[in-house]
């Protein structure tokens, strides 16, 4: 039977997160390389077919999702991580009642963390390179407002937490359990932690194409801002479940797209 409601399981959060993954088939990728600046003198690159382009965007975040999936299946009931929302679909049992609790804290910590983010662009702005951020909002408006939201709240919350931050509670608790010393608490705050400098990191690779190269400003925005939501969508998932932790990063983006809007 529990083999049976893992199957389901895996199923609602690998669909959740290809949604996610397939919607970078909206994103007009052309646009985007054209959009990056190249060293002067250097001709534009040829690029592949639209349709073999796409297709190769799309496959790397598909292996690393379904890896994810997985891991966090695995591993998850062994720290007492859950997905609860999506645990009870798999058992067959009401949703509602395992959503609720979760939808009041995600939408206000994704809107108190999208304003964060934008009070910290607001004031790095002045100390980073005109040229990036000329660059960078340009590039902001090429990216489909479905990518942020479905790539954003289901598929990097697969990715970061339920697949990185499961993994790394399940390394530390056996380290300091054979060890004997440190607290499952500690276990927990340093994998989030960790997790959340990952998350700040992994977006430094954009930001320095657009840049042409990275300066303490920018690498100072960039991991800030989005290692402060990696903390808090970390201990959301702690808390109160994975599901809170997407709520909190679609309305994060939700708040992000209206600054974009109003070009702040």
């Amino acid at each position: 039977m529990k083999m049976a409601s893992n199957k389901r399981l895996f199923l609602i959060l690998w669909l959740a997160g290809m949604a996610g993954v397939l919607s970078f088939l909206l994103v007009d990728i052309s646009a985007l390389i054209a959009a990056l600046p190249l060293p002067e003198g250097t001709p534009p690159p040829e690029l592949p077919p639209p349709a073999l382009l796409k297709l190769v965007s799309i496959l790397q975040p598909a292996v690393l999702t379904s890896v994810a999936v997985l891991i966090g299946i695995w591993l998850a009931p062994k720290v007492g991580l859950h997905s609860p929302a999506a645990e009870a679909l798999a058992d067959r049992q009401p949703l509602l009642p395992a959503l609720r609790p979760q939808i009041v804290p995600g939408v206000i910590a994704g809107l108190a963390s999208g304003i964060a983010i934008i009070a910290a662009w607001v004031i790095t702005k002045p100390f980073m390179p005109e040229e990036f951020i000329a660059r960078a909002q340009e590039f902001n408006k090429l990216v489909p407002h479905a990518v942020r939201i479905l790539y954003g709240g289901f598929t990097e919350e697969l990715l970061l937490r339920w697949g990185l931050m499961t993994f790394l509670v399940w390394i530390f608790s056996r380290l300091f359990q054979r060890r004997g010393g440190g607290s499952r608490g500690t276990c927990f705050v340093a994998a989030i932690v960790i997790s959340a400098l990952v998350f700040g990191a992994g977006h430094l690779p954009i930001a320095s194409a657009l840049a042409g190269g990275l300066t303490m400003p920018i690498v100072l925005y960039v991991v800030t801002a989005n290692s402060i939501f990696g903390i808090v969508a970390g201990f959301l998932y702690w808390r109160r479940g994975l599901e809170s932790a997407m709520i909190a990063h679609m309305f994060a983006h939700v708040m992000l797209i209206t600054a974009i809007y109003l070009a702040l």
